[in-house]
């Protein structure tokens, strides 16, 4: 499609064509009108630039100083207008395809809904498959190309990923503010484990550090509750005696109206979690799931920066 011939005049279009052929006549052939039309567009542009484009010599036109100063800039203009033009198309195509996404549930909560609805304002008809599965399983739906983009805590340091972004998170206590431990700042797990205590099942990233900060603990409880949803954690944790442990990842709402309070925990071995979006190395991004991704680090940055390690 020519969309010069949307977005400029016939006047550049006419001289343009009449320079390259170098005759009205074939300029005329080649555009389809008639030769009086061309040779008028082109009369009225010198009129109103006030100097001549061309040499007539016969019936042959030849460039003059200033007809080669307005076609180097016609041919600059209709290259950046091609260039333009690709990037329309890259647009257009958005109005079809899909973005398959693997994440932890902790994600869905709040900042996955928000990022996906902002996705779909600019891109509507991009079909979003959102699939929600555990930190291990996560890392093995983008390493054999299940998924587009996943996000996840801690996948495995290897050459098959490509780390998008990266957050460093402290993992904490949560409660509701009518527990007795609500007035701490701070608190270490051995506090925590004098009251009712949730835990997160196996397979669940952040169960790994608190079994490594444990096992430096003289703490002989145990856990009243085990469960491989920090959704479900969450829920126990607002029936007022229960502690569970936590990013601030899938507490935003909770935590912005009060319903739940998070305590930095202060055990040296308890290291930090690590919240990261992930795609493969091994193969590109069709241009709807690059497009989702870049959106998602830019907006991740900015949802996550009240949280700064």
């Amino acid at each position: 499609m020519d969309r010069s011939r949307y977005l400029y005049g016939p006047a550049l279009r006419y001289f343009a064509a009449a320079a390259e052929e170098n005759s009205i006549r074939a300029a005329a052939r080649k555009l389809n009108v008639a030769s009086s039309a061309v040779n008028r567009q082109i009369l009225t542009l010198e009129k109103q630039l006030g100097m001549e484009l061309f040499e007539r010599v016969g019936r042959t036109i030849r460039l003059s100083s200033a007809g080669e100063i307005l076609l180097a800039h016609i041919r600059r203009t209709l290259s950046d207008l091609d260039a333009t033009g690709a990037e329309l198309d890259a647009l257009k195509g958005l109005r079809r395809g899909v973005v398959s996404i693997a994440t932890v549930e902790s994600v869905t909560e709040a900042l996955l809904p928000e990022l996906i609805a902002k996705f779909r304002k600019d891109y509507g008809g991009i079909h979003v498959d959102v699939q929600v599965m555990g930190a291990e399983r996560v890392a093995e739906a983008v390493e054999k190309a299940e998924v587009d983009v996943g996000f996840t805590f801690e996948p495995p340091e290897t050459d098959a990923f490509t780390v998008n972004y990266k957050k460093a998170l402290e993992i904490g206590a949560i409660m509701a503010p009518t527990h007795p431990l609500a007035v701490e700042e701070k608190l270490s797990l051995a506090q925590c484990f004098e009251y009712p205590v949730s835990m997160p099942a196996h397979g669940i990233s952040i169960r790994a550090r608190l079994d490594v900060a444990l096992s430096h603990s003289s703490i002989a409880g145990q856990s009243s509750v085990e469960a491989n949803s920090l959704r479900f954690m969450k829920h126990m944790v607002r029936s007022g005696e229960m502690i569970a442990f936590q990013t601030v990842v899938g507490l935003e709402e909770e935590l912005a109206d009060d319903r739940l309070l998070f305590k930095p925990l202060t055990d040296e071995q308890l290291t930090r979690g690590h919240f990261c979006i992930i795609t493969s190395s091994l193969r590109g991004l069709a241009l709807a799931p690059a497009i989702f991704l870049e959106l998602a680090v830019a907006r991740m940055g900015k949802m996550l920066h009240s949280f700064d390690a």
